[in-house]
């Protein structure tokens, strides 16, 4: 019950990480950008964190108390390209998030305040290219699922 329970929680935490990358690229237009927008990125990215964390503490968990066990996961290397690819993930996510810190905290003394234009599409870009890395994420669950990568 322990790995069922776990292993749902861990794919709505994915989902739910996928929904708010997702709505952050929905936001990060030039057309849609205003001091509402800028609030809203916030909140998204604040949550955007918040899974990320969650993710790995139910990733571990399960690694440990799921019914494969550790050992399934150490000694897999599409599990470690997995989690290479969480990495990646995170790492471009730096970005876009102080930048959003920034555009808020300029939001906050001026309620005008809206992002430049270049400074929109330079951050769409790099949140374009952590989604394509983030699709790698249930690429590899799938192939570990069937045991590609298990000896």
């Amino acid at each position: 019950m322990t790995d069922l329970l776990l292993a749902i929680v861990h794919h709505l935490i994915v989902f739910g990480l996928a929904a708010v990358l997702a709505a952050e690229l929905a936001l990060m237009r030039p057309a849609a950008m205003s001091p509402h927008t800028v609030r809203l990125l916030g909140r998204f990215d604040a949550a955007y964190g918040v899974l990320a964390l969650a993710i790995l503490v139910v990733g571990f968990l399960r690694v440990k108390y799921g019914a494969k066990g550790p050992a399934f996961y150490m000694h897999n290397p599409v599990f470690w390209a997995k989690i290479a690819a969480f990495a990646v993930v995170g790492l471009i996510s730096i970005r876009p998030t102080l930048r959003i810190l920034r555009w808020q905290k300029r939001a906050k003394a001026d309620a005008a305040f809206v992002p430049a234009l270049d400074e929109v599409n330079a951050l769409r870009r790099t949140m374009l290219l952590e989604i394509h890395v983030f699709a790698l994420i249930p690429i590899f669950a799938a192939m570990m699922a069937r045991g590609v990568g298990y000896s």
